[in-house]
C-alpha cells in the first residue's frame, strides 16, 4: 500500500497479520529498506500484525530533494500508522528508525505504547561528521562509500557471505537525494533531552561489534528512560536483526509478551 505523507510523498508500505491484533512498526535504517527485516519476520510471534516501510528517499518509497528533518520522519510515521488504521503500536526502529521511534514517542504517545531501539541513539555523530560524508557522496555517489559503510556496519561473521551482499545491493540502490536528505535529518537531531522525559516500556538492542552505535552509546540513550530493559546481541553488527536474526527476535518477542502486546503460548514458563 501506498501512503501519501503530508507533504505529498509517496510511502511505501506492507502491513501483515491478522486484523485487529496488536501492532508492531518496523523502521529501517539509513541505506536501508523494508527488506531488512525479512529474517525476523517469521520468528516474530503470530498474534500480531507487522507493519512495514520505506523511509522517505529509500526503497519504493519516493526521493523528495535533500535536506529532510528529523520533522518531516516523524511526520512520515504518523501517517503511515494512521493510514492503517493503527494505535498504540510498538515501534522498532533501527539506527535512522530508531530516532524517528524516539521522536515519535515524544510527539505522539497515541499512536506508540512501547519502543524498540535498536542500533541506534538520542545523538549519532556531529554535524562536521555528517557534512563531510554528505559532500562525499555529493562527489562520488552511495557506491564510492560503500565499502567504509559496510566496514563500520557488520560484524565479523556477516562480512562476507549474503547479509553482506544484500546490504550492499540495497545501500548502493539508496538514490543519492534520499541518503544526503536522511543524513542532514541525524545530523541535526539531538533527542537527550526530549527521550530522558519519556516513561513507556522500552527494549534497547546493540549490537557487540557495532561501530556505527557502538553498545556504550546505545546504553547511554537506552538509560535516559526509567526502567528500559537493554542487551547486547553478541557476534552481531549495526544491522543486527539481518545478522543475527533469531536473536533480535527472541529479544522482540519476549518484550511484547512482558508489556502483554503479545499472547504467551500454551505451556510457556
Amino acid at each position: 500500500m501506498i501512503v501519501e505523507a503530508r507533504d505529498g510523498c509517496r510511502l511505501a508500505t506492507r502491513l501483515q497479520g491478522p486484523d485487529g491484533a496488536p501492532a508492531l512498526v518496523l523502521a529501517h535504517g539509513l541505506g536501508m529498506d523494508m527488506t531488512l527485516w525479512d529474517a525476523v519476520l517469521p520468528l516474530l510471534p503470530g498474534d500480531i500484525r507487522v507493519l512495514r516501510y520505506d523511509l522517505r528517499g529509500h526503497g519504493n518509497s519516493e526521493a523528495p530533494p535533500a535536506p529532510y528533518s528529523m520533522g518531516q520522519l516523524v511526520s512520515d510515521a504518523e501517517a503511515v500508522i494512521e493510514a492503517h488504521g493503527l494505535a498504540e503500536t510498538v515501534f522498532a526502529g533501527l539506527s535512522l528508525g530508531g530516532m524517528v521511534a524516539q521522536g515519535l514517542a515524544v510527539k505522539r504517545l497515541d499512536l506508540v505504547r512501547g519502543l524498540v531501539l535498536s542500533n541506534t541513539a538520542a545523538k549519532i555523530g556531529t554535524p562536521k561528521l555528517w557534512e563531510e560524508r554528505i559532500a562525499a557522496i555529493r562527489r562520488g555517489g552511495v557506491a564510492a562509500q560503500a565499502d567504509a559503510v559496510l566496514d563500520r556496519w557488520l560484524g565479523r561473521d556477516a562480512r562476507h557471505g549474503s547479509v553482506a551482499a544484500r546490504a550492499r545491493r540495497v545501500l548502493t540502490g539508496t538514490p543519492v537525494e534520499g541518503y544526503v536528505g536522511s543524513s542532514a535529518a541525524v545530523s541535526g537531531t539531538d533527542f537527550w533531552t526530549p527521550v530522558s522525559g519519556l516513561r513507556l516500556p522500552v527494549l534497547g538492542l546493540a549490537g557487540a561489534e557495532d561501530r556505527s552505535t557502538p553498545p556504550d552509546l546505545m546504553r547511554e540513550t537506552v538509560e535516559l528512560i526509567p526502567g528500559a530493559r537493554f542487551e547486547i546481541i553478541r557476534r552481531a553488527g549495526h544491522l543486527s536483526p539481518a545478522e543475527r536474526p533469531e536473536d533480535w527476535a527472541a529479544h522482540v518477542t519476549g518484550f511484547l509478551r512482558a508489556i502483554g502486546h503479545a499472547g504467551v503460548p500454551p505451556g510457556a514458563p
